[in-house]
């Protein structure tokens, strides 16, 4: 069984381009997985997994773009793993037209893990919680599954160098850095990354890049504080007519949350992938 959220629309969701955010899509996410455990806790005892989980990891995969109206879109969430000290969800970002067919617009799996904030502990999955949500289970198809994140090892050079400064609205209830808020972080990190590439080669314009897809994996929280952190990002493939980019954010030595995100370059008016053009794929390689 899936469950149905009808997600309201702002006009500050979307980017330059007219597009909802990249970013954006995950909050809707977060909305409709919020909907769905609050609205089928069947008991005080399983009412604390709507909010007392953190997000563990995303994986996101922009299908199409998603263009502002003034109805809800639809997001689709369910279950498809459930194990003993986390669980597994999935969403699907559409709509219908009249006729039945839908355009899915996002499709992404979230793992979340139930946690203690009074103590900054995690804990297992009670039996109520897991019966509570095996009606939603729904396992992936045979090699439907996402595939396990995997990250190569950093490289921390100077250009790929955003000092990150946490704004008292990114912090949630329990004073930590709300989950989506790391989508928006390693978006300025990446950024200022190509916004530096641009000036250092004396670049009149920059290839228009969308996202295709977005991975995060979260290990330690980012809390409020007046001294920024470190984001540190780089180019970690360059392709035909797309390249990754992974980044890390981090206090020092340690770190706290990975990124990766692979761009495709892309004709705007044509509406289709395209090869960067010699100058730009250039400055990308200096720092491949």
């Amino acid at each position: 069984m899936r469950h149905l959220y009808e997600c309201p629309m702002r006009w500050a969701d979307l980017d330059m381009l007219g597009h909802v955010n990249n970013v954006v899509y995950v909050d809707y996410l977060q909305e409709a997985r919020v909907d769905m455990l609050r609205t089928h806790a069947r008991s005080p005892q399983t009412q604390g997994l709507a909010e007392g989980v953190v997000v563990v990891s995303h994986q996101v995969t922009y299908v199409a773009p998603l263009l502002f109206d003034f109805k809800p879109v639809y997001v689709e969430s369910w279950v498809t793993e459930i194990r003993a000290a986390s669980f597994t969800m999935a969403y699907e970002i559409f709509r219908e037209a009249p006729d039945g067919s839908r355009t899915v617009f996002v499709r992404a799996s979230t793992v979340l893990a139930p946690y203690v904030f009074a103590t900054e502990s995690p804990r297992r999955l009670r039996p109520e919680e897991k019966t509570n949500l095996e009606p939603y289970l729904e396992p992936y198809a045979p090699g439907a599954s996402p595939k396990p994140l995997a990250f190569g090892e950093p490289k921390r050079i100077e250009d790929g160098h955003f000092p990150l400064h946490v704004r008292f609205s990114d912090v949630d209830a329990y004073g930590h850095v709300n989950n989506v808020k790391y989508f928006e972080y390693f978006q300025e990190s990446r950024v200022a990354l190509m916004q530096r590439l641009r000036s250092r080669h004396d670049l009149e314009s920059w290839s228009a890049v969308v996202v295709a897809q977005t991975d995060v994996v979260y290990q330690a929280p980012v809390l409020a504080r007046s001294e920024p952190y470190d984001v540190w990002s780089q180019v970690s493939r360059l392709g035909t007519k797309s390249m990754t980019i992974e980044s890390e954010i981090a206090d020092g030595d340690q770190r706290l949350a990975r990124g990766r995100v692979t761009l495709v370059f892309y004709d705007l008016e044509a509406g289709k992938a395209i090869e960067p053009s010699p100058q730009v794929r250039a400055a990308v390689e200096s720092i491949v």
